[in-house]
C-alpha cells in the first residue's frame, strides 16, 4: 500500500518518542487506530519514555542499533502546551510514517508472528493528507537499495555549486578552509595558485570530494527535480524571402576608393556639400564615414573609405557592404600602387560593380587617355573603348562633372535592381564603432534588411543591447531605419567591431542571455592557465629577441584595427614589437598602470589623456606618445624599435709592436717593443700574437717610454708594454693594438 508522508516527518528524530501526540486535522481522522491495534503490530518500547531534544539535536544522533529501541507511534510537530491544574488531556495517537517503520525493522530479524499482524494492519491504514508528501510503495520483500530521507538530506547539504571559473578564495570559503590550508593542498597537485587565480574544475572536484563535498559546476546540466531546463539561444539565421511581393527597391550603398591624396573625401564634398576634409588631421581621411544624399529623388548611400595603405582592412570591409565602387584616381599620376590595391578588394567583393572617377581634371598636367590605358590593362575596359566600365571624368573644386557621375550611378543602380524586405527581421553591418562622452559606445549601422526602430532588442557581436536613439548622418534623431539607411544606433552594453553583424532578437533576454554565454567563452578562452616558463624558453629569450611593448589606444575601432594590422607588418629579425593591450577610448589610469608593469610604451592615436593617467604617468614614469596622423606613428615605432638594438662593434688595427727584450721589475713582466707601424695607444684594446696566433687579448695596463707614462706611442719608436696580467712574453712576439667601434643597427 502506498503512504504518503512529509519529508519533514520523515526526518522527524527518534528524540521525540514519547511526547504528546500534534493534533492533527479533522479530515484526518479516519486514519487513526485503536490503540491495542497498534501495540499488537508493533512490540512494545523495551525502555521508558525520554524527554523530547532540542530541534538543533544534529539527525546523525539515531542509534545504529534496534534491538532495545523502541518505535514511537507519535508524530509530535509542535511542542505540546504545559498542562495546568494536574488537567490530563487526551492523547490521540497516529500512524508513524512507513519509512520510519521500515528503518526500525529492517536491521533485527522479524519474527515470525509479527508478519501476519503486518499484512492484517494494511488494509486498515489509509494515506494521510499532508502536503509536499513523498510515496514509498510497501511490498512483502523490503528495498534494500531505498535510503531514508533523512540521509538524503545529509547528502544534499554536502552539494556546493560554482560556476567556473573557480577562484581559489571562492573554493576554500565554500568548503569552510582558511586560503592557506586550500593553497597547501593545492601545492601537492602541484599546482601553485595564490587565492585570487583560478584552478581547474577537475582538480577543484578532486579536492572538494576528498573534503567530503560534491562540487556541481552548472546546476541546470542535471536537468531534474525544481530546476528549470534552460533553452539555448542562438543568433537568428538570415530570412527567407518566400513572396518576392515582400522585395522592394533599395538605395544603392556607393564606397568611394582610391589612392591617398587623389581627391576621395574632396569629390564626396561636392556631393554633400560639406567640409569633411577640413576636420581631418592632415587633410587625410581616417575613418569610414557613412552619408545618404538625395539626387533627383533617388537616395544614395555612400561610404569613404581612407585611402592609405595601413586602412587595408578598411577598405575590404567597405567593398563587402557595398553594391558600387567608385574608384577615384587623379588624371595627372594615373594608376598608383594603392588603387591597384583598391581594384583588387572590390574585385574580389562579389556582385559589386565598379566605376571610375577621373580627377583633377582641370589641371593642365591632366591626361585622361593615359589613364584609360592605364584602366584597360587592368581588365577595366571603359564604355567608350568598348568595355562595360563607367567612366566620368570630374573635377571636385571646380564641381565640373558632379551631376553626370551621380546619374551614372543611378542608373548603374537601376539596372542591377537593387531590392530587399522592409519587414523581415532586422540586421545590418557595423561600418565604424566608437565610445562617446555621454553616450557610451555608439556604432555606425548600415541596415541591410528590415526596417530598425527604437526599442529593438539586438545582439552584436558579444555584446547585446536595445536600441535606444537612431541617429541619421547629419545628426538628427529618427523613428526607424530602412534598409540602405547609415545611422548611429545608442544602445549598446559595449563597443562592437567594425565589421560585426547587428541582428534583432526576439526578447531583450534572449540578446542577453545570448551575449552572456558568448563573453564567458571569451572570457574561459583568456582564462586558461598560461604556459610555464622552461628552460628552453629562458635560453631563447636570453639569447633571442629583443621586445618593444605597446599600449595601444585610438579613437574609434577603424583606426585601431588598421594601426594593429599596419603594426603587426613590420619585420624584423632582431626586434619583436607585441601589443600588450590595445582598445578605443582616452588613455586612462589602467593604461598606465598596465605598461608600468609590462615596461610597455602608452601610444594614443587621436585621443586624449584623462588627468588622473597624467599623474599616474609621472609617478611610473611611463612614456606617453600621441599622434594625429599615421605616417608619424609608424615612422616612431620603427625608430624606437632600431634603438632598442645594441650597437655593433667593428674593430678596426691602429698599429702594431714587437717584443724585443723581456724585462723582470718590481711591478710585474713588461715587454720591451718597438712600434713598427701605426701607433699604440693607453685607452685602446691589444693582443698578443704568436706565430700569427693570438695568446691573449686584454687591455693596457701600462704603457711607458723610458720613466714616462704615456697616452700613446707612434711607429719608430721603443716602449715599455704591460698587457692586463698576461706574463708570459716572448721575444718575437707581435702586439696588435686595435679599436672597438659602435656602429648602430637597423631593422
Amino acid at each position: 500500500m502506498a503512504t504518503k508522508t512529509s519529508s519533514k516527518t520523515a526526518t522527524r528524530k527518534p528524540a521525540a518518542r514519547g511526547t504528546a501526540a500534534a493534533r492533527k486535522p479533522a479530515a484526518t481522522a479516519k486514519t487513526k487506530l485503536p490503540k491495542k491495534k497498534i501495540k499488537e503490530d508493533v512490540a512494545p518500547p523495551a525502555k521508558p519514555r525520554t524527554p523530547p531534544l532540542s530541534k538543533s539535536a544534529p539527525e546523525t544522533a539515531r542509534p545504529s542499533t534496534h534491538e532495545a529501541e523502541s518505535v514511537s507511534l507519535i508524530d509530535r510537530k509542535k511542542p505540546t502546551k504545559k498542562i495546568e491544574d494536574g488537567e490530563v488531556k487526551p492523547k490521540r495517537t497516529v500512524l508513524p510514517p512507513i519509512s520510519r517503520i521500515r528503518a526500525s525493522l529492517e536491521t533485527p530479524p522479524a519474527p515470525p508472528k509479527a508478519a501476519p499482524p503486518e499484512k492484517a494492519a494494511a488494509p486498515e491504514t489509509s494515506p494521510i493528507d499532508v502536503p509536499d508528501t513523498v510515496t514509498v510503495e510497501k511490498t512483502g520483500a523490503q528495498d534494500a537499495t531505498a535510503l531514508p530521507p533523512a540521509e538524503e538530506e545529509t547528502a544534499a547539504q554536502n552539494v556546493i555549486l560554482i560556476k567556473p571559473p573557480i577562484v581559489v578564495k571562492q573554493l576554500a570559503t565554500e568548503l569552510g578552509l582558511k586560503p592557506h590550508q586550500l593553497i597547501a593542498e593545492l601545492m601537492s597537485y602541484n599546482i601553485f595558485a595564490n587565492i585570487n587565480q583560478t584552478i581547474e574544475p577537475d582538480i577543484a572536484s578532486k579536492i572538494a570530494e576528498n573534503r567530503g563535498f560534491v562540487l556541481e559546476k552548472e546546476r541546470r546540466e542535471k536537468g531534474g527535480g525544481v530546476h528549470k531546463i534552460e533553452q539555448v539561444v542562438v543568433a537568428p539565421p538570415p530570412p527567407v524571402i518566400e513572396k518576392k511581393e515582400e522585395l522592394k527597391p533599395r538605395a544603392p550603398i556607393i564606397t568611394f576608393m582610391g589612392h591617398v591624396d587623389h581627391g576621395k573625401t574632396t569629390l564626396m564634398d561636392a556631393i554633400r556639400k560639406t567640409r569633411v576634409a577640413a576636420g581631418e588631421a592632415g587633410g587625410i581621411t581616417q575613418h569610414i564615414g557613412a552619408y545618404s544624399v538625395d539626387h533627383n529623388g533617388a537616395t544614395l548611400t555612400f561610404i569613404d573609405t581612407p585611402g592609405h595603405a595601413a586602412f587595408t582592412a578598411m577598405r575590404a570591409r567597405g567593398a563587402n557592404v557595398t553594391d558600387i565602387v567608385v574608384l577615384v584616381v587623379e588624371a595627372d599620376d594615373g594608376l598608383m600602387p594603392q588603387t591597384i590595391e583598391a581594384i583588387n578588394h572590390a574585385k574580389a567583393a562579389s556582385r559589386v560593380k565598379i566605376m571610375v572617377a577621373i580627377n583633377k581634371i582641370d589641371l593642365p598636367s591632366a591626361n585622361i587617355d593615359r589613364v584609360k590605358k592605364q584602366l584597360q590593362d587592368r581588365g577595366l575596359t571603359p564604355e567608350d573603348w568598348g568595355g562595360e566600365t563607367i567612366v566620368c571624368p570630374v573635377s571636385a573644386t571646380k564641381g565640373t562633372g558632379i551631376d553626370h557621375l551621380l546619374e551614372m550611378i543611378a542608373l548603374q543602380a537601376e539596372v542591377m535592381e537593387l531590392k530587399a524586405s522592409p519587414t523581415a527581421t532586422p540586421r545590418g553591418t557595423v561600418i565604424e564603432a566608437q565610445v562617446e562622452a555621454g553616450r557610451g559606445p555608439t556604432a555606425t549601422v548600415i541596415v541591410q534588411m528590415g526596417t530598425l526602430r527604437i526599442g529593438d532588442p539586438f545582439i552584436c557581436g558579444d555584446y547585446s543591447g536595445k536600441v535606444k536613439s537612431l541617429l541619421d548622418d547629419r545628426g538628427k534623431p529618427v523613428n526607424e531605419a530602412a534598409p540602405s539607411m547609415p545611422v548611429k544606433v545608442l544602445g549598446f552594453t559595449g563597443l562592437p567591431n567594425a565589421g560585426d553583424k547587428l541582428l534583432v532578437m526576439d526578447s531583450e533576454r534572449s540578446a542577453k542571455t545570448l551575449s552572456e554565454e558568448r563573453l564567458l567563452a571569451k572570457r574561459t578562452d583568456k582564462l586558461t592557465v598560461p604556459k610555464r616558463a622552461t628552460l628552453e624558453s629562458l635560453l631563447e629569450t636570453a639569447g633571442g629577441k629583443k621586445v618593444l611593448r605597446i599600449v595601444l589606444k585610438c579613437d574609434a575601432q577603424g583606426s585601431l584595427e588598421a594601426l594593429v594590422g599596419a603594426l603587426k607588418q613590420i619585420e624584423s629579425k632582431k626586434v619583436d614589437l607585441e601589443l600588450i593591450h590595445s582598445a578605443v577610448g582616452p588613455i586612462s589610469e589602467s593604461d598606465i598602470l598596465l605598461a608600468s608593469a609590462s615596461s610597455a610604451v602608452v601610444v594614443g592615436f587621436n585621443v586624449k589623456v584623462e588627468n588622473m593617467a597624467v599623474s599616474a604617468a609621472k609617478s611610473e614614469g611611463v612614456q606617453v606618445k600621441l599622434y594625429s596622423i599615421i605616417y608619424e606613428l609608424l615612422d616612431q615605432i620603427k625608430e624606437a624599435m632600431a634603438g632598442l638594438l645594441d650597437p655593433e662593434h667593428r674593430e678596426t688595427v691602429i698599429g702594431h709592436a714587437e717584443v724585443k727584450q723581456v724585462f723582470q721589475l718590481s711591478k710585474g713582466i713588461v715587454a720591451g717593443c718597438l712600434v713598427t707601424d701605426g701607433r699604440i695607444a693607453r685607452v685602446a684594446r691589444a693582443r698578443v700574437l704568436r706565430r700569427r696566433q693570438p695568446v691573449y687579448d686584454g687591455g693596457l695596463s701600462t704603457l711607458r717610454r723610458f720613466q714616462d707614462d704615456v697616452k700613446e706611442v707612434r711607429s719608430g719608436l721603443e716602449c715599455g708594454i704591460k698587457l692586463g696580467d698576461f706574463s708570459e712574453y716572448q721575444v718575437g712576439d707581435v702586439i696588435e693594438c686595435y679599436q672597438l667601434e659602435a656602429i648602430a643597427q637597423k631593422l
